[in-house]
């Protein structure tokens, strides 16, 4: 666009030039002819430019914006890398913590599954002291009612009875016990519970990366028709463009049906766009960049015959969900073939 803009610039000295070069030679003609008729006063004529200082100045400037340029280009570089390695940062620590949380479940899970096997095992030693001990009460009943029966006939040979132990005291030491065991299963199953909410927060916490990682691949490119020949306008008002024939579209962020860019996350975005010129004398071929309703950059070129191209390009940093297009300016005319001379691209360069 630099280049068009100088190209310009030298093409309307050369005409002023020529023009005052083509009015000297006919008054001469016109005084060599007639010398008395013609009285044309005097006029001092202004010094033209040096062409030679401009182009230097132009060159000049060329150049800082090629430096300028490379320096941005460097810089995206190197945004791109950091990128790159805190992404990997990310992913390794992700894999870490995964792996230590599912450890951590593991031998969470084995212990629990050890304090509930010992309970069970002192639940029925408990369960089997009771049978025992209500099997020797039956006992002692049936025999004290026998001997109220019939003391004579009743010859029952008095053994000596083991000491039965503090049945009890071990009933109250079992329950003991067991209570200890349901604190150990309620805090297991409670450490349980954290690991589980931590591993669905991991989980999430990856989604949403992977969400952001999708949102952030974004670059369309787009020209008015895949093929013919087309020509629009003019018209009377500003008329919005719709690129239908679309190249690339990662991120599905422009739509081919309404023309409009969606920007789907916060960040800097790179658009360009070029607008195709057929030769007419009295309709140039234009169209603006707008952003949410607002004219930002304009491309512009008033091609007499033949062909030729406008151009233009922007950064933007657009928040989510702003609309981005371009519009045809009024009285104007936009050309497009099979050649794609009007096309519309856009990219993102890095989130914010």
């Amino acid at each position: 666009m630099e280049r068009v803009s100088v190209l310009c610039a030298l093409l309307l000295l050369l005409c002023s030039l020529s023009g005052a070069e083509l009015q000297d030679n006919e008054i001469s003609d016109q005084r060599q002819a007639s010398p008395e008729s013609v009285n044309v006063p005097e006029q001092p004529q202004p010094c033209p430019p040096d062409l030679h200082a401009v182009l230097r100045h132009m060159s000049t400037a060329l150049d800082e914006h090629r430096v300028k340029i490379e320096q941005l280009q460097c810089l995206n570089q190197e945004q791109t890398k950091k990128i790159r390695e805190q992404e990997a940062e990310l992913r390794e620590l992700k894999t870490r913590d995964v792996e230590t949380l599912k450890q951590q479940q593991q031998g969470q899970a084995a212990e629990l599954n050890s304090i509930k096997t010992q309970t069970n095992v002192t639940e029925n030693h408990v369960t089997s002291l009771r049978r025992d001990r209500e099997g020797a009460e039956l006992q002692d009943n049936e025999i004290s009612d026998q001997r109220q029966a019939s003391p004579e006939s009743v010859n029952v040979t008095e053994q000596p009875q083991p000491c039965p132990p503090d049945l009890h005291a071990v009933l109250r030491h079992m329950s003991a016990a067991l209570a200890q065991h349901r604190v150990k299963i309620e805090v297991q199953e409670a450490n349980l519970r954290e690991l589980e909410q931590k591993t669905s927060d991991v989980a999430e916490h990856r989604v949403r990366i992977e969400q952001l990682q999708s949102l952030s691949q974004v670059a369309f490119s787009a020209s008015l028709v895949a093929s013919g020949e087309v020509i629009l306008g003019p018209f009377n008002t500003h008329t919005n463009l719709v690129f239908r024939h679309v190249v690339s579209n990662i991120g599905n962020a422009y739509s081919p049906n309404t023309g409009f860019f969606i920007a789907p996350v916060r960040g800097a975005y790179h658009f360009e766009w070029y607008i195709g010129a057929q030769g007419h004398t009295s309709h140039a071929s234009c169209a603006v960049l707008v952003k949410n309703g607002e004219h930002v950059f304009i491309s512009y070129e008033h091609q007499t015959n033949d062909y030729g191209t406008g151009a233009n390009g922007v950064t933007l940093l657009l928040e989510a969900g702003d609309v981005v297009f371009l519009r045809q300016w009024e009285n104007s005319r936009v050309y497009d073939n099979g050649n794609h001379r009007s096309t519309f691209s856009g990219h993102l360069l890095f989130l914010m």
